[in-house]
């Protein structure tokens, strides 16, 4: 994930990592971020745990 105040420069706020999207909870993952002051968010997909071809339906931010 990365984050920026003004939509040109980015700064990454959280590495790659795997998230288990798990039916029994809800299919839902939650990644914490640190405390910052950005604008913008933009999530970058490097790759998928389960399945040859991932997706994401749906975003929420919660600050």
């Amino acid at each position: 994930m990365q984050g920026s105040t003004d939509g040109s420069t980015w700064t990454t706020l959280k590495a790659s990592a795997g998230y288990t999207f798990n039916p029994a909870t809800g299919n839902t993952a939650t990644i914490t971020l640190p405390t910052s002051t950005i604008r913008y968010l933009r999530l970058n997909f490097t790759g998928n745990t389960g399945w040859p071809a991932g997706q994401p339906s749906e975003f929420q931010i919660f600050s």
